[in-house]
């Protein structure tokens, strides 16, 4: 399980790096994508390890494809456990998707056919990593825009199976259960009650986009990073902590990037879900 506080935290992109440094915001903790301190120097490593001092730190990978049918990228290994040296971070985790074949890299989080075959390979190259890293990560439920024929069960089935078999935690990202419950037409509250409390260490919360290139009768979502929370993800957040708890929780934005003001005001609102959460439970055990 990480060692975040149960509260909520910011993803700390590079237009904010000065900011961050100098006003040193009230905030609870930060998340970072790994990859982007893959060397062994220079200013965003510097800023890593200043804001280290401050606040935990969560480290999350992009790009080690863990879904994938090729060999394990060593390399990519290699550096993130150097990294994990380094920042000593509160957690680690890592998407269940798939982002590279023949060793050709795709800009992109697909997802997994749900099958018995694709469940052991995942499994067992999770386990290969956490055995080489030294410690155990977090593996994140994906966005997804289209399904695998011929699917053995559903994809939160999947999704505890591989936490189960794995020995690893979940990081469960609320909006992308909402964006794909609304593509696939599934239940979003079938998947929130599959999973068990126990293997959550913590939450994120981003905003999508309607894709409008087609039309349809329905709306298509598109997970892009690049909007405030809507008022849906935030009611199934609420939701979500009524089932499993106060968790640690993330506010995403990677594109179109706001002030950091604004992204601290949309990591208040979580907190304030987080604080409500916080007072029925103490208000329940009186």
């Amino acid at each position: 399980m990480s060692e975040l506080p149960a509260q909520a935290g910011i993803g700390l992109r590079a237009p904010h790096y000065s900011e961050v440094l100098a006003t040193r915001p009230d905030i609870a903790w930060l998340e970072v994508h790994s990859e982007n301190f893959f060397v062994p120097g220079g200013e965003a490593l510097r800023v890593l390890d200043a804001v280290r001092q401050s606040y935990p730190v969560s480290l999350h990978g992009v790009g080690l494809s863990l879904g994938s049918s090729d060999e394990l990228n060593q390399e990519h290994l290699r550096k993130l456990k150097v990294l994990i040296e380094r920042v000593q971070p509160a957690a680690v985790s890592e998407h269940l998707c798939w982002s590279s074949i023949g060793g050709r890299y795709l800009n992109d989080l697909l997802p997994l056919p749900y099958s018995e075959e694709a469940l052991t390979g995942v499994c067992e190259r999770i386990r290969r990593a956490q055995d080489f890293i030294g410690r155990r990560i977090m593996i994140e439920n994906v966005s997804s825009y289209v399904r695998f024929r011929g699917a053995a069960m559903p994809e939160w089935e999947f999704l505890v199976e591989v936490a189960r078999r794995s020995d690893c935690d979940i990081l469960l990202d609320v909006n992308n259960i909402f964006v794909s419950a609304a593509n696939h037409g599934f239940d979003a509250l079938d998947y929130l009650h599959a999973i068990p409390a126990e293997r959550v260490g913590e939450i994120h919360l981003a905003g999508y986009e309607t894709d409008e290139s087609e039309p349809t009768d329905e709306d298509f979502l598109v997970d892009t990073h690049s909007r405030p929370v809507s008022d849906a993800v935030w009611a199934l957040y609420a939701e979500t902590l009524r089932r499993l708890g106060p968790q640690p929780t993330l506010i995403e934005w990677d594109n179109d990037i706001p002030a950091l003001a604004v992204l601290l005001a949309e990591a208040g609102k979580a907190q304030a879900l987080l604080e409500t959460c916080e007072e029925h439970l103490h208000a329940r055990a009186a």
